[in-house]
């Protein structure tokens, strides 16, 4: 008599938010292998989109700190460099260069808490710590630019809340100086240690031509060999002044994406650098009256600077009729922002390509035919972000 064959079906997840967000990803087993993949989303859906159509302009930019919560000056920047595309709204240099360096200590962020999060669900439990650690300092600047340790909303339409702090340059390159000698420790730790490698070597793997197919951006695509990387293919906020690398892997598995932030770190370490060295002296803001908010020291003490401030935060200024699509390269891939303006306050439509959203779809490719142990490295390696995904 013939052995029946017989697959099981089991939940991973719903996750709690305090992991890789709520993800439930339904797992159709042959024994411990691994013959159907689905991720199932939808359990932290906010409506940000839609409720960034409902707000004025400057209003809706909180909303985008609340995506990918990790890297929110990457959101806010995205963000604000569509509506200035929409408004031909031109910033001084200075607030370009401090954008840059800012964005950058932001992927520093989100990729140290990937590097630390992914370990720990390998088995490595002291990489979070080291991890968290040195993000704990990236927070401190945050906070001393915004006010804020995370929701921070400093990038703004036309320039920056306010002027960077007198000892950011100080903070900043102190910082540089002390992750530089830690990535080496992280090396120490991952790069040669022998379970981490059994773990992550061939696992996950998806090629360059299923990589394309599946509009992955990011490590996730570099991983496999494909060289793209929005702040190299089409420039945005000065980035053609600076110099750096774009790394590549060769097998696209979750060991060479690992290896990939590694090295995207030092050379997010470099551009930040060459942001200091090179950072102009002037203005921190645009001077368009009735749209950039006026320097908050004006408003103090001038008349008109007070009356602009109040008609721009109570309604706001009219967009003209158009459409427009801006990307940048965030910590996961092209975060991109398409807004169509029809003349009022409020954007009429704001649609986001979000990275983790599309990033995960390829989760069943890299799952299938794996074991089940296998799952939790793919979609660490993924590097998502719930909040970016259920928008």
């Amino acid at each position: 008599m013939a052995r029946e064959e017989k697959t099981i079906t089991m939940n991973m997840g719903p996750q709690h938010p305090s992991t890789h967000g709520v993800l439930r990803v339904v797992v159709e087993l042959d024994g411990e292998t691994v013959v159907r993949a689905e991720p199932v989303i939808g359990y932290l859906h906010t409506g940000i989109e839609k409720t960034m159509e409902s707000k004025l302009y400057y209003k809706a930019l909180p909303c985008t700190d609340r995506m990918d919560y990790l890297a929110p000056m990457s959101n806010n920047l995205g963000y604000c460099l569509a509506v200035e595309k929409l408004m031909d709204i031109e910033v001084p240099e200075k607030v370009k260069w401090a954008r840059v360096c800012l964005a950058e200590l932001t992927r520093l962020n989100s990729h140290l808490v990937w590097l630390g999060t992914h370990a720990i669900d390998l088995g490595a439990m002291s990489m979070l710590l080291y991890a968290f650690r040195e993000r704990e300092l990236i927070i401190d600047i945050y906070e001393a630019c915004g006010g804020q340790r995370m929701m921070t909303s400093y990038i703004r339409i036309g320039g920056l809340a306010h002027d960077l702090p007198a000892d950011f340059d100080k903070k900043v390159r102190n910082l540089i100086k002390l992750i530089r000698e830690k990535i080496n420790d992280y090396e120490a730790l991952l790069t040669n240690n022998e379970i981490f490698i059994n773990r992550t070597r061939n696992v996950a793997v998806i090629s360059a031509e299923d990589a394309i197919a599946h509009s992955l951006t990011g490590p996730m695509l570099r991983g496999s060999g494909v060289n793209y990387d929005v702040r190299k293919a089409q420039p945005y906020s000065g980035y053609e002044n600076f110099d750096f690398t774009v790394p590549l892997g060769k097998k696209g598995d979750a060991y060479d994406r690992y290896l990939i932030r590694l090295e995207e770190m030092r050379q997010s370490l470099n551009i930040a650098e060459q942001a200091l060295d090179g950072m102009p002296e002037g203005p921190y803001r645009a001077h368009v009256p009735g749209v950039v908010l006026p320097p908050k020291e004006d408003v103090l003490y001038k008349m008109e600077s007070m009356i602009f401030h109040f008609k721009i935060i109570t309604e706001g200024f009219k967009a003209p009729k158009g459409s427009i699509y801006q990307a940048i390269e965030s910590p996961k891939g092209e975060l991109g922002f398409y807004m169509t303006g029809d003349g009022t306050n409020r954007p009429r439509r704001v649609r986001v390509r979000p990275p983790s959203y599309i990033n995960l779809a390829a989760l069943p490719k890299l799952s299938e035919g794996r074991m089940f142990s296998d799952v939790v490295c793919a979609i660490g390696s993924t590097d998502i972000v719930l909040g970016e995904v259920d928008r």
